[in-house]
């Protein structure tokens, strides 16, 4: 390691402070950060000694996400092989995941990280690590065959107005992996839905189907899947979204490491429930009859709530906001899924549409707490009295 300091002194010696290159110094200190703790520290404002800074929470939710990534490239040539009903191995199909979804996190790596060092260079910051997230979590909700040239205008769409329009890491409103995803669904909305996206190949091939287990209902069909097959994830769907089994396991990485917020989660597993559950009573189409644990477990509900409604930027702040935040978004999820067969997934809107309204959740849980303490105040002053 030492060797590897002292070549990067060397490389950063024309980028330093008025030095030749010191316009471009934030591309070159973000591989150095990348590679080594900053050895420097903030001289202003409020000063926290604490061993977590962005880099390495970061780097857990990345570890957090690897579980659902691996079997999500896993699922994409399992369900490739059994449609095809071709004999293969666990090698194989994770050869063919690999093809497919390797190339998608290159580009989005790659222009989303060019654009960062554009603006940091721009604006003369230093590059955050908060794409490094961002970045692998584009590819992970997107379908599996859609071109590479789409990823690449959604991740440039997601950066530039989502996150580098506001201010850049740490200012944006919408969370950009789902502002990304959105984009792509509304502009080119026939690689986005439908019944041949969701497997590998199935527009080229004849006999592929993948369609959803939300597409299939919405349509008015009955499926045929296991609960197992659902939890586990052996099922059509967006690249690593499929599988709750492992979803958990991140969703543990992250609360155990304090990164996410339990309560965010456990609000919008109430939330999503309690919607799913009336509808169980008194349902009138096959959305509503779908039994509700079993809209926890499908779709994109699961990764949404743990590693998107959990953004720490756009959710809400407050202790008594993260519920109320968490369960509208299980609400609104259950909601836009059952009443619009457009849009059957439905965790996407539900949590761009509360990452809006977490400051008014905020907000108004704030003020009730400054006026219970102006009360309680008040009460003691007349005591005194």
């Amino acid at each position: 390691m030492e060797f590897i300091r002292k070549r990067l002194d060397k490389i950063r010696k024309p980028f330093n402070k008025g030095e030749k290159f010191e316009r471009f110094a934030p591309a070159v200190n973000a591989f150095d950060t990348f590679l080594f703790v900053p050895n420097h520290t903030t001289k202003s404002g409020s000063h926290i000694r604490d061993a977590v800074d962005l880099k390495r929470t970061m780097v857990t939710v990345i570890i957090a996400l690897l579980p659902a990534l691996f079997y999500g490239i896993y699922n994409t040539g399992y369900q490739y092989f059994i449609q095809t009903n071709l004999d293969f191995t666990f090698l194989d199909a994770m050869l063919h995941g690999s093809k497919k979804i390797l190339p998608m996190i290159a580009v989005s790596y790659a222009v989303g990280l060019l654009i960062e060092f554009i603006f940091a260079i721009y604006r003369g910051h230093e590059v955050n690590e908060g794409y490094l997230v961002t970045g692998l979590l584009i590819p992970m909700i997107m379908p599996v065959d859609i071109p590479l040239w789409m990823v690449a205008v959604s991740v440039a769409f997601a950066v530039l107005i989502a996150k580098e329009a506001f201010g850049g890491t740490g200012m944006n409103i919408l969370n950009p992996a789902l502002t990304a995803r959105a984009f792509a669904f509304f502009a080119y909305p026939t690689y986005m839905s439908g019944n041949k996206v969701w497997v590998s190949e199935a527009s080229n091939l004849d006999g592929i189907s993948g369609e959803t287990i939300l597409g299939f209902l919405a349509a008015g069909n009955n499926i045929d899947y296991t609960f197992n097959e659902m939890f586990n994830g052996s099922i059509p769907g967006s690249i690593a979204e499929t599988s709750t089994l492992w979803i958990l396991v991140g969703a543990i990485i992250l609360i155990f490491t304090g990164v996410a917020s339990w309560r965010i989660i456990v609000g919008g597993v109430l939330g999503a429930s309690l919607v799913g559950v009336l509808f169980n009573f008194w349902g009138i189409n096959p959305l509503m009859q779908f039994n509700w644990i079993n809209h926890l477990v499908v779709g994109g509900f699961a990764f949404g709530i743990v590693f998107m409604a959990t953004d720490p930027v756009s959710a809400s702040q407050t202790k008594t906001g993260k519920w109320i935040y968490g369960f509208l978004v299980g609400v609104f999820c259950i909601l836009i899924r059952v009443f619009n067969p457009a849009y059957p997934e439905g965790v996407m809107l539900a949590i761009l549409l509360m990452n809006v309204f977490a400051p008014t959740i905020d907000h108004y849980v704030i003020e009730r707490n400054i006026k219970k303490r102006k009360l309680r105040w008040e009460s003691s002053k007349i005591k005194l009295i």
